[in-house]
């Protein structure tokens, strides 16, 4: 059976000023999937989601949500989506309970509704002991997962999320991972923008990456990951001098020249050839007695994936 389509973009446009953000950016979200949109910074990912969410309206082209015109029709869009965005959105002075229970209200339910709805959110957060306690009291992490909640007491049918762990610890990164991937489970659409391109390949089932204001390689992460190319293999020395003598021992292998990492003492090319001879190429170099710490035969990384597609770093997306 065909996944129903919940967002289509065709040809959409959006400038500010002189700027434009989107020149005809054409992309498809189906339902049972979570969808990472990534790109370098001004790439026009946040512009996309506020677009969906109806804080924008498009200068150009076709946009739908849920069947839903977003320019003709952004009363029953807004009925179908919820946004959380780059900062937690929820009110320090009252509790976890409090902030729920407010927006049920904001989106017309009755007070037994809203407390219902409410209760059944936090517990699905993991935030039922905290739930009665002051939100300036709550940590980064729970913040973001009171945030989220707020976003789910309406039951939306496509949950928005903007770079939802940006400036969270790695433990509230994975805890906020782990309801996301419930949400999911539970029949919830996610359409998700980051920053961390590790985020992406974690929990995206499909991938697309924009630059310019284009869509410019979308698939799963595996396969971005093959078109980045060969096979990688890595070599780390215990002494940073004698990178260059490595580097000139994988040149020989490599489709391209060789990337050195001096901070971390590496040495990284993508192969041109069999697997095999990486090893015969390395042998030599114990007669001179250079130490190896490591050597790693991988495939391409999203990252690595992501710098192929766009030529951009990977301290660029944002």
């Amino acid at each position: 059976m065909t996944a129903r389509l919940i967002v289509e973009a065709d040809g959409l446009v959006k400038t500010f000023g002189k700027v434009r953000a989107l020149d005809g950016l054409d992309l498809s979200v189906h339902s049972g999937e979570v969808l990472a949109v990534l790109g370098p910074n001004g790439a026009g990912k946040s512009t996309f989601i506020n677009l969906i969410a109806t804080l924008l309206r498009p200068d150009g082209g076709h946009l739908t949500v849920g069947g839903y015109d977003v320019a003709r029709q952004p009363a029953m869009v807004r009925r179908l989506v919820a946004l959380a965005g780059q900062s937690a959105a929820v009110e320090p002075t009252m509790t976890g309970r409090e902030n729920v229970q407010m927006i049920a209200r904001l989106f017309g339910q009755s007070r037994s509704d809203a407390r219902r709805n409410a209760a059944a959110v936090l517990e699905r957060l993991g935030l039922t002991e905290s739930a009665d306690r002051l939100v300036r009291t709550y940590s980064g992490g729970m913040r973001r997962r009171l945030d989220v909640g707020a976003s789910l007491v309406g039951r939306p049918a496509i949950l928005l999320l903007d770079e939802p762990t940006t400036g969270l610890d790695p433990r509230s990164r994975n805890e906020l991972w782990d309801v996301i991937r419930a949400l999911v489970a539970d029949g919830t659409d996610v359409l998700l923008t980051t920053q961390y391109l590790d985020e992406a390949d974690h929990l995206a089932s499909r991938i697309a990456i924009v630059d310019h204001g284009r869509v410019v390689a979308s698939g799963t992460p595996r396969e971005l990951k093959q078109r980045a190319g060969s096979t990688v293999v890595e070599v780390h020395v215990r002494d940073a001098d004698s990178l260059p003598r490595v580097t000139a021992a994988l040149q020989v292998l490599g489709a391209d020249a060789p990337s050195i990492d001096v901070p971390t003492r590496s040495v990284r090319v993508r192969l041109d050839v069999a697997t095999q001879r990486v090893f015969a190429a390395l042998r030599p170099l114990d007669d001179t007695g250079i130490a190896i710490d490591e050597v790693s035969v991988r495939q391409p990384t999203l990252d690595e994936a992501f710098l192929a597609l766009t030529g951009a770093r990977q301290e660029e997306v944002a």
